[in-house]
């Protein structure tokens, strides 16, 4: 028995040795992502952003004029939030109890009942309400205003806004640390704003190394943002000081980022149809894999419970030739084609 442990011991020690010289590489060999399910969801429109409800098994997803709610355990929907206007995000309470829309076409908050998906409340927000979050700390309601480039800030108890603030630019996805602090990704200026969700006041803004900033995950432990951009490119951003740590390469195209806390990485979802993993346990920021996904799968949600980042997106027709009303028009989708992809390790 002796020798059995010394041998074991011989052959552990090279592998905490490479671990702690090279952590980047015992994440690359234990992390290989691949596409293990797809649900095709069907029915028509376009999407945006995501939630997850680990807790639940439930994936909400912003699909046209409605929100289709997933069950994670068999991939069949199990119900639907509808009477919205062109939705873009749902952002949902810890109690798990009430969930809340931005209804871009309707230009409000909407509160819907997760126990059986009806609607409790619609609550006037700004022009075109895009991103959506659930701020802890002070019980509050975020939603970012793409057209009138300001945020407005609704008390969950009372439902009533109880603040807008204005933004330097078009707002895209935002972040809660859960402490009271509120970052926001500004698309058109190439910025991170800093706000205080207690004094619900604008504290910094940040310029970053990218163009066109979209999707924003958020470590926490370690202070980092990161910003999904065009030209292929993640920029890292001290959260506490603001001060740029470098960028990594991603696919082309995204839209959604996402954290994983447990193994640290950070994931981009990308349009041309790759998943980038980005190594974030070291300072070099080093893109591990490039899962092929889907073209269009650009927006997902990752769940903490089982390790899973749900992609969605659908068949493509023609694109429409361009006119001077509509000079980026999109192309047609196949109807019935809307479809969850399902990523993780095996």
């Amino acid at each position: 028995m002796t020798h059995m442990r010394n041998v074991v011991r011989s052959l552990a020690l090279p592998l905490l040795v490479a671990a702690a010289l090279c952590p980047s590489c015992m994440l690359h060999a234990q992390s290989t992502y691949q596409v293990i399910n797809q649900w095709k969801i069907g029915g028509d429109g376009f999407w945006d952003y995501m939630a997850v409800d680990p807790a639940a098994h439930r994936l909400y997803i912003t699909h046209g004029m409605k929100v289709d709610v997933v069950d994670t355990n068999s991939g069949k929907v199990v119900g639907q939030v509808t009477g919205l206007h062109g939705i873009h995000g749902v952002a949902l309470d810890p109690d798990g109890k009430l969930g809340y829309i931005s209804d871009g076409g309707g230009n409000a908050v909407v509160v819907f009942d997760r126990s059986n998906l009806s609607t409790v409340a619609t609550i006037p927000a700004g022009t075109n309400p895009d991103a959506i979050l659930y701020e802890p700390a002070t019980h509050t309601v975020w939603a970012f205003n793409g057209r009138s480039h300001d945020a407005t800030v609704i008390d969950t108890s009372t439902r009533k806004v109880v603040a807008t603030i204005a933004l330097p630019g078009k707002p895209e996805f935002a972040q809660a640390d859960g402490k009271g602090n509120v970052y926001g990704n500004i698309e058109d200026k190439n910025e991170i704003v800093h706000l205080d969700a207690h004094t619900k006041k604008l504290v910094d803004t940040w310029p970053i190394g990218c163009e066109s900033p979209s999707g924003l995950s958020l470590d926490n432990d370690q202070h980092r943002l990161f910003s999904v951009c065009d030209g292929k490119k993640m920029a890292i951003t001290d959260a506490e000081t603001g001060k740029q740590l470098g960028t990594a390469a991603i696919g082309d195209g995204p839209d959604a980022a996402a954290f994983d806390a447990r193994n640290k990485v950070a994931f981009a979802s990308c349009g041309e149809g790759v998943l980038s993993v980005v190594n974030a346990a070291e300072s070099g920021y080093n893109t591990v894999q490039n899962v092929e996904t889907q073209r269009g799968a650009r927006t997902m949600a990752y769940d903490p419970e089982n390790d899973r980042i749900y992609l969605v997106t659908a068949q493509f027709g023609p694109r429409p030739a361009a006119t001077a009303e509509n000079p980026h028009p999109r192309p047609a989708l196949v109807p019935g084609s809307f479809t969850v992809i399902v990523v993780g390790r095996k």
